[in-house]
């Protein structure tokens, strides 16, 4: 079994418990899996052919199906046909490769081009301190038989155990001389094309990521830069601690995880992933999300709160109906516990910071009440509107919903223009966008709301 490295230190082990056993079981429950699906990419011994038929056939729950029917039908109105029509066909599912900047990529990139893969967007911008400074990493091409620089744990001060405070150096500067340029690059296929995993080899980087591409658009929103203090509040599986690292190189990122086992594949997805200069920039904790703002109070940057939900594409294929009911009854509980973390998040920001919170559920319950709430009782909470500056321009790639909760969206296509000065949007695109897998679209569900601190 894997151990934990030295090297990804476990901060805040003795934080308050404060998970009775029901609730524990929803800390831990189906959160998002960036990648797909968990057992199709977990490490395992290689089985026959006829083992491998077996375990991936799935079969719809119809206890949870019955549910989603009666529920998303009020909800998203004549879109939750089509989106039903996705989530009940895992053939027609869409899947994307996000690069590792840490890695060499020619080869990875010259397939996907070949394939008739495009990127999701162009390159995002970099620091002005990186485009002034090209990186400067030494030996930047792979190590005999292994994709990392080669670059030795002294080129980086080392964190102290236990000590979750970023690098002693400035952290404006560092950065962009030892490392490549920040670039969250992703290609996408229009087609349910497949690519092959990689993986897990101890000392070695991976040259790519599978993931649901809607996954990345709470990254985009937090817009991390160069030397900040970032918190990944519900880290495990890891997905998108990755791509803040393929997007900036901050001061510190804390990737918290309560569940000792999601923690262990949390600390493994990012030995694979970020190369050795780099660790003493993440940690992995394990604190209960709800007790991190009391903790760490005004710590942090921007926080990512990607919350335990009722993760639809998962809950559908419940392994039998014991399952499924058992998962319906908790779910109802789930508001509670996601609002308590985006409370915590909220404590763990500065003034003037940004949290952004996300799930990959359609439910309206988990989604804009939960941020609706937040707002009501925080006056210090100020919601962003992120219709333009995301669903709009990726619009092309992601079917958004354009109405709100509780209104009949007929259309995802082209969604109508808001005014870009001089008038406020929508409330409800202000409370957070959605992303409903629409045929061609098959990205999501993914929810994200983003919400600045003002005091």
């Amino acid at each position: 079994m894997y151990q934990f490295r030295v090297v990804w230190k476990k901060v805040g082990s003795e934080a308050p418990k404060l998970r009775p056993e029901p609730l524990r079981r929803l800390l831990s429950y189906d959160r998002h899996t960036d990648s797909f699906p968990v057992s199709e990419f977990s490490e395992r011994p290689k089985a026959s052919s006829r083992q491998v038929t077996k375990r991936h056939i799935r079969v719809v729950c119809q206890e949870v199906l019955d549910c989603f029917d009666q529920q998303y039908s009020q909800e998203l109105g004549s879109l939750w046909a089509s989106a039903r029509a996705v989530l009940l066909d895992r053939s027609s599912w869409q899947y994307g490769v996000m690069l590792n900047r840490f890695s060499t990529v020619s080869d990875v990139t010259q397939i996907l081009h070949s394939q008739g893969f495009s990127t999701l967007q162009p390159q995002t911008e970099v620091s002005a301190l990186t485009r002034d400074h090209p990186s400067k990493v030494a030996g930047s091409g792979p190590k005999a038989g292994k994709d990392s620089f080669s670059l030795s744990p002294a080129d980086f001060p080392v964190q102290p155990d236990g000590n979750s405070q970023a690098p002693a150096e400035d952290p404006q500067t560092r950065p962009s001389l030892l490392f490549p340029r920040s670039s969250l690059q992703c290609y996408i296929h229009p087609q349910p094309v497949r690519f092959p995993s990689q993986p897990h080899r101890p000392g070695q980087l991976k040259q790519y990521y599978l993931l649901n591409a809607a996954s990345l658009l709470p990254v985009l929103a937090l817009r991390v830069g160069d030397g900040e203090r970032i918190l990944d509040l519900c880290s495990a599986p890891g997905g998108k601690a990755l791509a803040i690292m393929q997007s900036a190189t901050p001061a510190h990122l804390c990737c918290n995880e309560p569940d000792p086992h999601r923690r262990q594949w949390l600390a493994r997805t990012l030995e694979s992933f970020l190369p050795h200069p780099l660790h003493s920039r993440v940690a992995v904790s394990g604190q209960d999300g709800r007790s991190v703002g009391n903790l760490q109070t005004e710590k942090y940057d921007k926080v990512l709160v990607d919350a335990p939900c009722s993760n639809d594409r998962s809950w559908l294929y419940s392994r039998g109906g014991q399952q499924g009911v058992k998962r319906l009854q908790e779910r109802a509980r789930l508001p509670e516990l996601q609002l308590q973390l985006l409370r915590s998040a909220l404590s763990a920001v500065r003034p003037g910071g940004v949290v952004v919170y996300s799930t990959c559920t359609l439910s309206s319950a988990e989604n804009y009440s939960v941020v609706e709430t937040l707002l009501k009782e925080s006056p210090e909470a100020e919601p962003e509107d992120l219709w333009e500056e995301l669903a709009l321009p990726l619009s092309k790639h992601f079917a958004f919903n354009p109405a709100g909760a509780g209104h009949d969206a007929q259309t995802l296509h082209k969604p109508s223009p808001q005014p870009r000065h001089g008038r406020v949007s929508s409330y409800q695109h202000r409370l957070g966008i959605l992303v409903v897998p629409q045929p061609g679209r098959t990205w999501g569900p993914m929810f994200l709301s983003r919400i600045r601190r003002t005091g």
